[in-house]
């Protein structure tokens, strides 16, 4: 997995939620196991098999945002070049079709926000892919899995 761009923000919302998920959650999941397995004959305990099913799926969330953690680089916005769509940027763009004009913040894992008057979209999507380096007033074809949609950069900030 190649390194993935992250603001400071980001990085720390990241490891607060691992360790909310590790110092709060799995003890929780270990206590309710605890006390399921107090109840005995285990091969028929519905209670400790969902318990353990729950904490095999926390511990497989864990290690999901562990990775994306570790394969995350923190990029500082203030370096990132002026008036080109790049990482951390937010761009306007309309649609060449119907005309409505949208914003989006490309953002790194994490810091994804699909509400609000500017959605925060991964820089990995194909939307994002498809403007990066491109400069306001440039057309892009973004490719989608029906068709494709065309978009102009109405300006960069």
């Amino acid at each position: 997995m190649s390194r993935q761009p992250i603001s400071q923000d980001g990085y720390e919302k990241l490891r607060a939620q691992i360790k909310q998920l590790e110092e709060e959650e799995m003890p929780k999941i270990a206590h309710m196991i605890a006390e399921a397995r107090a109840e005995g004959d285990l091969s028929e305990n519905a209670e400790y098999h969902a318990q353990r099913e729950a904490q095999g799926l926390l511990q497989a969330k864990i290690n999901l945002l562990k990775t994306q953690l570790a394969n995350s680089v923190i990029v500082d916005k203030s370096t990132v070049p002026k008036g080109v769509v790049a990482f951390g940027c937010v761009v306007t763009v309309r649609d060449l079709d119907d005309g409505m004009e949208e914003k989006y913040e490309f953002v790194g894992h994490g810091e994804t926000d699909y509400e609000g008057e500017i959605m925060k979209i991964l820089c990995t999507s194909p939307l994002a892919v498809s403007l990066m380096g491109k400069k306001a007033g440039d057309q892009v074809e973004v490719p989608l899995p029906k068709g494709s949609q065309r978009l102009e950069i109405v300006s960069v900030d």
